[in-house]
């Protein structure tokens, strides 16, 4: 087995997805776990990055420290050079956490003086200026997360993010200052001052700024943010090679397509009329309908399951009509959850998922434990091929990730 030089923890299905492919675009092989390792896990021999899929981000924080830290020691087991916790590039949590507890607990465990934060994912349009965090030119507490029905993002500036939840101070570090080789002169010094660990908050709003960063704080252990700054850490451990997983493993496969739509997001929702548009067969669930036991994961499938090439399954809504039902959230979830298990023993074999609570419930309903990264749909979100069933293809993407068209342009990817 290769050496680990990276080893990540992200708090969602998708967002560990979305780092993993980075980091095989930066040239490291790389394999991406559901959940904590054990006996049954399978890690590619030719692994330089290990990333661990949790669904950590909105259960209680102490919960949510118990599990990544139970993963960030297996990496430390397996021998991982640098260690990554990777969160949301919109940086969703509440008041109370979950990034914040989960940082502490690494710089406590990990013993480090200090670690940055940083979400920025500019090819996505998240940035961080003057300390802030930016959506697509807008900050994050006038942006769709404000309202987000688990999230709500009503603060832009990290500092005061990381002020509420964490239990250290931020240092904000802005762009002319990453490329001062006193710089980390300061920092240290800061160190010194305040004999306690603390958060470094740099700028990065042009992809540059991610190489800038990765130097600069190249003596670290420890790194957290969204996948840029993952990318540019790959970049920087690994000289670019072709990966060594076989590339007919990583093509497309012929059988039955399904999408499966969880999100809310304002993307998702576009993307969803843009399927539909195009002609292919959907089928829409009603919370109402669910929460009321009058229809359940069977009867829809008896209604979708005959289809011959692909069909959406959706419950898609704004985010206030999905907040006003009760407990819809979790019934929609579980009802996807499900459906998923029926099209993988009714012989689906390409599945496209969206949103990141839906993606992570429904790899545990598949069941697979271990996935090789291939070629990106859109940036952030790759083709995986699960490593106990190399017939399969799965896509799953964040709500505001992907084209338009992206439904159909996975299908098409997934497909021989």
């Amino acid at each position: 087995m290769r050496e680990i030089l990276l080893g990540c923890v992200a708090d969602d299905f998708t967002g560990a997805s979305d780092a993993a492919s980075f980091l095989a675009q930066a040239g490291l092989p790389t394999v991406l776990l559901n959940e904590i390792p054990d006996a049954r896990a399978r890690i590619g021999e030719d692994a330089c990055a290990v990333v661990i899929a949790l669904k950590t981000r909105t259960i209680p924080a102490e919960e949510a420290v118990r599990q990544s830290m139970a993963a960030f020691h297996y990496l430390d087991r397996l021998g991982a050079k640098k260690l990554y916790f990777k969160y949301c590039s919109t940086f969703d949590s509440t008041d109370k956490g979950n990034i914040g507890p989960v940082v502490d607990a690494l710089l406590q465990t990990y013993k480090e003086k200090y670690t940055v934060i940083c979400p920025s994912l500019p090819a996505n349009g998240r940035v961080v200026k003057g300390g802030k965090l930016y959506v697509n030119g807008v900050l994050l507490q006038d942006s769709h997360m404000k309202d987000h029905p688990l999230t709500p993002m009503r603060e832009s500036r990290i500092a005061a993010l990381m002020g509420a939840q964490g239990k250290y101070a931020s240092l904000e570090i802005g762009a002319q200052e990453l490329c001062d080789e006193n710089t980390i002169k300061k920092i240290d010094a800061k160190a010194t001052e305040w004999k306690k660990p603390f958060y470094v908050i740099p700028d990065y709003y042009e992809d540059l700024h991610g190489a800038q960063i990765v130097k600069l704080f190249a003596a670290c252990r420890v790194y957290t943010g969204g996948s840029g700054l993952a990318g540019a850490l790959g970049s920087f451990l690994y000289a670019k090679q072709p990966p060594s997983a076989d590339k007919a493993m990583l093509a497309g496969v012929n059988g039955k397509g399904i999408v499966l739509a969880g999100s809310c997001s304002a993307i998702t929702l576009k993307q969803i009329d843009a399927f539909k548009q195009k002609g292919f067969p959907y089928y829409a669930l009603s919370p109402e309908k669910l929460l009321a036991g009058e229809e359940c994961a069977q009867t829809i499938w008896e209604k979708v399951k005959d289809h011959q090439h692909e069909v959406l399954i959706y419950s898609s809504e704004a985010p206030e009509k999905i907040s006003k039902a009760q407990g819809a959230a979790a019934k929609i979830e579980a009802t996807l959850s499900a459906l998923a298990h029926k099209a993988l023993q009714g012989g689906y074999t390409r599945f496209v998922v969206a949103g990141g609570e839906t993606s992570g419930a429904v790899t545990k309903a598949l069941g697979f434990r271990s996935f090789y990264i291939g070629e990106s749909v859109a940036t952030g979100v790759p083709i995986m091929t699960p490593a106990e069933s190399l017939n399969l293809r799965i896509v799953l993407k964040s709500g505001n990730f992907g084209q338009i068209d992206f439904f159909e342009r996975a299908l098409k990817m997934i497909s021989l």
